[in-house]
């Protein structure tokens, strides 16, 4: 897939690095990526995979916008109050990257839909904060090998996640089989705004970085990140024995 005179001098400065080049900018353009959720983690990941020159991305969302997403949701504004966050994105995304292919769905993830939405992408990001959902995706991208990076966000802290299911590695039920006692959301918990940015940030990077197949420390592993003491740990997910995925085998 080549890249016009346009695209290399948009995307001239990433090109420029060693490990980019015109060969990875091809790979970047050409890579195809959907996004479960469009709020607070989505919205910065969408911003910058569209401003990367990926040109075919998937968004998911069925909710409105309300007020109180406007704190953290960067791609929305009051004019696009009450209405569908998914459309809002596209157009607001295309005003930034006229040739982008935004394929909308204005949908909740389920069991019945799930493969019909996922099948065409190969990197898929979850940013969802609904704990069922997670699994639904996580146990579709585990059986059909896709590659999942998840992020999650709650007060100060937040959480990302990276499973490429190519390889024998611990899935999401393997790190928390069981649905927490008290769902963990904006919502119930809240959030500071920069936290989601941040968070949905580091999703960007690690999609860019897998499609680039730079050095991933991150598989089977989680990211946390603590706002408050600014400090961030590794820690590997261990493949549990018990996990209804069949991990171990």
């Amino acid at each position: 897939m080549a890249l016009n005179l346009k695209e290399f001098k948009r995307f001239e400065k990433q090109i420029i690095l060693k490990k980019i080049g015109i060969f990875g900018q091809k790979k970047i353009k050409k890579a195809k990526v959907l996004i479960i959720g469009v709020g607070g983690l989505g919205c910065p990941l969408l911003l910058y995979l569209a401003s990367s020159g990926i040109n075919n991305i998937g968004i998911v969302d069925h909710d409105k916008i309300e007020l109180g997403n406007l704190n953290r949701q960067i791609l929305f504004d009051n004019s696009d109050l009450g209405k569908y966050k998914v459309y809002q994105a596209k157009e607001r995304i295309r005003k930034i990257y006229n040739q982008i292919k935004i394929k909308t769905f204005n949908i909740k993830i389920t069991k019945k839909n799930i493969k019909s939405v996922l099948k065409e992408y190969e990197i898929i990001c979850d940013g969802t904060d609904n704990f069922n959902t997670r699994l639904l995706i996580n146990d579709y991208c585990k059986k059909s090998k896709k590659i999942l990076i998840s992020a999650a966000i709650s007060k100060f802290d937040g959480h990302l996640f990276k499973f490429n299911f190519k390889k024998k590695i611990p899935c999401f039920r393997c790190f928390m089989p069981q649905q927490p006692v008290q769902e963990m959301n904006c919502d119930v918990e809240g959030i500071f705004p920069p936290v989601a940015g941040t968070l949905g940030s580091l999703q960007a990077n690690e999609v860019l970085k897998t499609i680039l197949d730079l050095k991933d420390d991150l598989n089977g592993n989680i990211l946390i990140f603590d706002s408050l003491k600014m400090i961030m740990r590794k820690s590997k997910i261990q493949i549990n024995p018990s996990c209804s995925n069949l991990c171990k085998s």
